[in-house]
């Protein structure tokens, strides 16, 4: 079976290391990893995760493209890709996504998987959101994306900023399709509720 190749973008809001997580977890997983890192990521990446954080990112990827090169192979739809995730998504890049702007190999790169028919996912990190962020999240979703803001999920009781970061990372692998799930999931307590216990439930409610 072929390995899964997956587009990765890393932009340059807070969050970097989700890119980190994915990348990590797509290798776990055996994908083929094309990476794209904006300048403004590089900054981001050294100021949350460490002087290293960049070299150990490149150090994953499969192929690692420079934003301004427009002209690398995941720029071309006739180029086979399971999909792409950015990860995390500023809201510059999200705008220039949702207006197809392609103005470097990463907003080209995800204008390609949209005209292509395939998976995007956009992990956006902004907060709060103005009227322009919720209106270009809107479009994208419209042009076909996936908008997966890094929200934790408290329900399965994190201990460590770890915990939260990869479950975020592991979300978005999954919405890709690549794989059999790799992200905790709910799972419901285990207790019996009679009938006449959830008719009551219902009928306070």
């Amino acid at each position: 079976m072929t390995a899964p190749r997956v587009v990765l973008g890393v932009a340059g809001a807070s969050g970097a290391a989700l890119g980190l997580s994915v990348a990590r977890q797509l290798v776990a997983l055996g994908a083929e990893i094309e990476l794209v890192v904006s300048a403004a990521a590089e900054r981001t990446l050294t100021e949350e995760c460490g002087a290293e954080a960049l070299n150990t990112l490149q150090t994953q990827a499969t192929r690692c493209h420079p934003q301004s090169n427009i002209g690398a192979s995941i720029a071309s739809g006739s180029v086979p890709v399971s999909g792409m995730i950015v990860a995390p998504c500023s809201m510059r890049s999200l705008a220039a996504i949702a207006q197809g702007l392609d103005d470097n190999l990463l907003t080209r790169a995800a204008g390609v998987q949209l005209k292509e028919r395939r998976r995007l996912v956009l992990l956006t990190r902004e907060a709060p959101l103005t009227l322009a962020h919720l209106r270009n999240m809107i479009a994208a979703t419209e042009l076909g994306a996936i908008i997966l803001p890094p929200v934790p999920a408290f329900y399965l009781k994190p201990v460590s900023i770890s915990d939260i970061i990869d479950q975020i990372a592991a979300r978005a692998i999954d919405l890709l399709g690549v794989s059999t799930p790799v992200a905790g999931q709910w799972a419901e307590p285990n207790e019996e509720c009679r009938p006449d216990q959830m008719n009551g439930r219902f009928q306070e409610a």
